[in-house]
């Protein structure tokens, strides 16, 4: 007797540890990685580091007003609450799926009273009275046999997803932070060229009355007065457009922090001309791309896929369970819980799907496909991390280079304009050439902090691409470490 037992448990073990699922192995990306980046830089087989701290990577800017935003998005963002959200519904997804593993018990009573049908062919003859109580107390469990998978592959389907939904609660956070950076460099760029602008109008307004007053005493002609006029109604529009650029960055921070934007402010301050971008080693490691969250929630819903395939496949087989069934039954409530009003059952059940029109066949090629398409989501996830990598790499080298130019322009420009000034005092040229070189003067002051603005925001991507913060020994030629 002992050693059937034994030999039905080894059996029973055997047949719940099968899995129609495919072995599980993270796709390699296609096409294969290169050996180093584009922009310079070194590269290795990645090794999953997603659930790393990313840490307040923003620290690096050093500007306290944009540590304190940075601070309010984890907490009042309404999209990363409805993120956190998704991720509690997967969660409790999969401890529904995991439910399925243990078996269930039911246990009900009811206390009735009922009429027959004396002409009723099952009414038991000599009878004569058709009313009778019936009061019932049963327990029912059931236990599904997992022979084939099924179930556990369900349950590692969903536990899949639960951690591509916390990859995306991360991605999301990142990208949040991200956002608020480049619009408060924005912001703070615009707050600058606004200064600049608004000393522009009022040294036109100058000029202006300058021309007016030489046209009224014969030293200028009309020409020379209508030109200052319109360089003066250029500059106001330029200083009009770049305060709407501003309220509209304003209320893209406002609603960032889950605030409303008409009772939102932030008091201008010109960005500091000598705030740049951090130093980013173009050499940076190639593991800080495996801890790129949207890369590990492509992976993971590639596995959550995998496993359904398992779900699909088992689909072709019987389905086991086990199910057992105790309780009292009687028809009066004086005897209803004594030992002769007992009833009990037990037993195992089968169910095998004979015919379906081809259903079974239908949802394997359904999830064969879904696979399909997650892996080619996973591998184009990849490929686009590689470019934002470069993208931003590149970015920062062409922009530093802009920012040498540029500087140059605004000295070149800058002397320039005082010549034109002397020459048209002198009455050597007209305005014209006056204000050519004031409007060239002006905009390579813009175009300056211009590119000021996209090297700070080209650095705030490359963390971004990067997948955010992250730690390393304390290196001169790295400063993006977490201190």
């Amino acid at each position: 007797m002992k050693s059937h037992l034994a030999t039905a448990s080894l059996l029973l073990g055997a047949l719940t540890a099968c899995s129609f699922a495919p072995t599980y192995k993270a796709p390699p990306t296609s096409p294969q990685p290169p050996s180093s980046f584009q922009e310079d830089g070194d590269w290795k087989v990645a090794q999953p580091m997603d659930a790393e701290a990313r840490g307040a990577w923003w620290r690096v800017f050093h500007d306290t007003e944009l540590d304190d935003l940075e601070s309010r998005v984890g907490t009042a963002n309404q999209n990363l609450k409805a993120a956190v959200a998704r991720l509690a519904q997967a969660r409790a997804e999969t401890r529904i799926q995991r439910a399925s593993l243990f078996p269930t018990l039911n246990v009900g009573s009811d206390a009735t009273r009922n009429r027959a049908s004396v002409n009723s062919p099952s009414f038991p003859r000599g009878l004569t009275n058709p009313t009778y109580g019936n009061f019932d107390l049963e327990a029912d469990l059931s236990y599904e046999i997992d022979v084939w998978g099924r179930v556990r592959n369900t349950v590692n389907s969903a536990k899949a997803s639960q951690q591509a939904s916390a990859a995306d609660l991360a991605t999301l956070d990142l990208s949040l932070h991200a956002e608020l950076a480049t619009n408060y460099f924005g912001l703070r760029g615009a707050d600058e060229q606004q200064v600049l602008l608004d000393q522009t109008v009022s040294q036109y307004t100058k000029s202006l009355q300058l021309t007016q007053n030489l046209y009224n005493g014969g030293g200028a002609a009309l020409a020379d007065v209508e030109q200052a006029k319109a360089q003066l109604e250029t500059a106001r529009t330029q200083a009009a457009e770049t305060h709407l650029q501003r309220a509209q960055l304003q209320h893209a921070i406002a609603v960032l922090l889950g605030e409303n934007p008409s009772a939102f402010h932030i008091d201008p301050i010109p960005l500091a001309p000598d705030m740049a971008a951090p130093v980013v080693d173009p050499g940076l490691p190639s593991a800080l791309l495996e801890r790129r969250p949207d890369v590990a929630a492509a992976e993971r819903r590639v596995a959550a896929a995998n496993f359904t395939i398992g779900v699909a496949r088992a689909a072709y087989f019987p389905q086991f369970s086990l199910s057992a069934d105790f309780g009292y039954d009687s028809t009066g409530s004086s005897n209803w819980l004594t030992a002769p009003s007992r009833t009990w059952s037990a037993g195992p059940t089968g169910l095998l799907t004979v015919f379906d029109a081809g259903r079974h066949r239908a949802q394997s090629e359904q999830a064969h496909a879904v696979f399909d398409e997650q892996v080619a989501d996973y591998r184009n996830v990849v490929l686009t991390a590689y470019q934002e990598v470069e993208d931003n790499l590149a970015a920062l080298r062409q922009l530093q280079a802009e920012s040498v130019s540029e500087a140059a322009a605004v000295d070149a420009t800058g002397k320039a304009l005082q010549q034109s000034q002397y020459r048209y005092k002198a009455g050597l040229v007209t305005y014209l050439e006056v204000a050519t070189n004031e409007n060239a003067n002006l905009q390579a002051q813009l175009s300056n902090v211009n590119i000021q603005v996209r090297r700070l925001d080209a650095s705030v991507l490359l963390v971004k691409a990067l997948g955010g913060g992250w730690q390393s020994p304390v290196s001169p030629m790295n400063p993006l470490v977490k201190q």
